[in-house]
């Protein structure tokens, strides 16, 4: 049930009505038509836009068409009143039995409540974290990790098909790199003092797969010129730094569905076949780029490349595909990579990058509209940085990963469940700020808690009410007399449980998760506010000694409450608190 969407859909056929009658001329386009929650609660319980999308395409005064519409609108007996406000918005109040009702529909759907068909089963693929292969994740992997998965988790309740892709990049200089950082390590296992050069990883994290090299070939590779061994370690040391990073979202309960590697590309001709699409298109060239910005004549060298002619799909300049050598770029394996994604027939895409890839958003953007001709969107959601503090002091870096902070370490001293939803307590683009002390604090200024803390004030209500013999199933309270949810507060609960199917539709448009977060506490807020009221109101109290049908109409309510909590912790990635301690 999406009551605005219902009372949309009435506005809707009030507008259609003034066509078919001659107030308004045919063939108006009203997609833009919307109805929400006024900005002023004291204005009614929504508004809708109605008249002033449509005034100028009807050519008509829009306080004229607010009242025709407020006129249809009235005669309607979910609505009690339609008043026209400032040059034409329509404020609306509905009835009480329409807020009783969507009490009625969440115990009735329970975990489908807020489900949605905006998605219309259209494949999406988002891709997230692809961390490169050398060490376990970091703080700053967290934080995109935990988008990724509620982004998806989202998209899938709002009725996409959504398949989570981990890219690997093994296909670089720096699984070279690792493998190199390894032979170190495994010279360790043997005996010898490790070279760790600089360039090289430093983390303790190798030791282990030394000592796992040492088991496998004992001595045999210590000898041995890097040609005769590098490639082997590459791909030893590269399938245990993703054993490790499984098992860093493991502890984050992320479960990706496609794992694609980028040295799966090579050598099959699939880059080679994604530049020739682009070639009979007319978006290959060979040609020398301008100096980048910042760089005087003497600092550039000109050279002649083959480049993709992204100015033409809204990049700012030309972009190489292979280097002056005849080797391809780091750009030319992701273009066939994305092009994959479309022979896959996927609808949409979305890539979660982190901040410092903020100059890539444009040129695989312009790869993809070109590869697709236009048919398939890419949305680029960049994950800016994470800040650490412990005891007011930034968080000290990790020994066991060298040069920064693990996402183990993270889980590990603030759980699962915290870590989750603080992550997505500030929009993807904004900067956030960890404080393990404060994520952790019993306040109301600690949004985890604050909502957990709702969760569990419901469950021990559901107790106590099944203690003085109220049947506290979910089918049970659907048919409680909910006419006796009459109380102002009570309503304003049952309207903000409302806009909870709204809210769904919203942030999967956005792609932008972080609004379940800030309306799960906003709505735990409510809750909350209700309970307090109910220290000097007895009326307003859950529990009602003596009168079982008041006590379950109010146990009904706050059922409905634990309903959308739950079922937007389950987006979130959250197992809802049934106790506090």
């Amino acid at each position: 049930m999406n009551l605005f969407s219902e009372i949309r859909a009435l506005v809707l056929e009030a507008l259609n009505k003034m066509v078919a009658r001659g107030d308004l001329p045919e063939g108006l386009d009203m997609a833009a038509v919307a109805v929400e929650p006024p900005r002023d609660p004291a204005h009614g319980d929504m508004a809708t836009n109605a008249a002033m999308v449509l005034a100028k395409p009807a050519a008509k005064k829009p306080r004229d068409i607010a009242e025709a519409l407020a006129a249809l609108l009235a005669e309607d007996p979910r609505i009690t009143s339609a008043e026209v406000a400032g040059p034409g918005f329509l404020n609306l109040r509905l009835a009480a039995a329409e807020w009783q009702g969507v009490v009625r529909a969440a115990l009735q759907e329970g975990r489908d409540f807020g489900r949605s068909t905006l998605g219309a089963g259209q494949k999406v693929n988002v891709e997230f974290v692809s961390a490169n292969p050398t060490g376990p994740m970091h703080v700053g992997h967290t934080r995109g990790a935990v988008f990724g998965d509620a982004l998806s988790a989202l998209l899938d309740f709002a009725g996409y098909d959504v398949t989570r892709e981990y890219y690997i990049n093994d296909g670089g200089a720096q699984v070279d790199v690792l493998a190199r950082s390894a032979y170190e390590r495994y010279r360790e296992a043997n005996g010898l003092d490790p070279v760790i050069a600089e360039g090289l990883y430093p983390g303790d994290y190798l030791i282990p797969v030394g000592e796992k090299l040492k088991e496998k070939y004992g001595a045999s590779l210590l000898d041995q010129p890097e040609s005769e061994w590098l490639a082997e370690i590459r791909e030893f040391a590269t399938a245990e730094m993703m054993a490790m990073i499984r098992e860093d979202l493991d502890l984050l309960g992320i479960k990706m569905d496609v794992y694609s590697s980028e040295k799966a590309l090579y050598g099959t001709g699939r880059i080679e076949a994604a530049i020739a699409r682009l070639q009979d298109a007319g978006l290959i060239y060979d040609g020398v780029l301008e100096p980048p910005k910042g760089k005087t004549p003497e600092d550039w060298e000109p050279r002649e490349q083959t480049l993709f002619r992204s100015t033409l799909h809204g990049d700012d300049v030309d972009r190489p595909v292979k280097k002056s050598d005849g080797s391809w770029t780091y750009f030319a394996p992701d273009i066939a990579y994305h092009w994959d994604k479309i022979d896959r027939g996927f609808d949409l895409l979305i890539d979660v990058f982190g901040a410092d890839h903020g100059g890539y958003v444009k040129r695989m953007t312009a790869a993809v509209k070109a590869l697709s001709d236009g048919r398939v969107p890419l949305d680029v959601k960049l994950i800016q940085l994470v800040k650490l503090f412990k005891n007011g002091e930034p968080f000290k870096m990790s020994k066991r990963a060298g040069t920064f902070v693990t996402l183990r370490d993270v889980v590990e001293q603030a759980g699962a469940d915290v870590t989750r939803f603080h992550m997505l307590t500030r929009k993807n683009d904004a900067a956030l700020d960890f404080d393990f002390d404060k994520v952790l604090e019993q306040s109301k200024d600690n949004p985890v808690w604050y909502v957990q803390y709702a969760s569990a004030r419901v469950n021990s209500v559901l107790k106590r009410a099944a203690e003085m013999g109220v049947d506290t199933s979910d089918a049970a309270l659907a048919g409680a007399d909910l006419a006796k949810l009459d109380h102002a507060a009570e309503l304003e609960l049952a309207k903000k449980v409302a806009e909870w199917p709204r809210i769904v539709e919203i942030a999967a448009r956005a792609n932008e998760p972080h609004r379940i977060a800030f309306f799960l506490y906003d709505l735990a807020s409510d809750l909350h506010s209700l309970w307090n009221r109910g220290n000097e109101d007895l009326s307003l109290r859950f529990i009602q000694e003596g009168d079982q049908a008041a006590t379950a109409a109010k146990i009904a309510l706050v059922r409905s409450v634990s309903v959308v909590i739950s079922a937007g912790l389950g987006i979130l990635g959250v197992t809802p608190a049934t106790e506090m301690r």
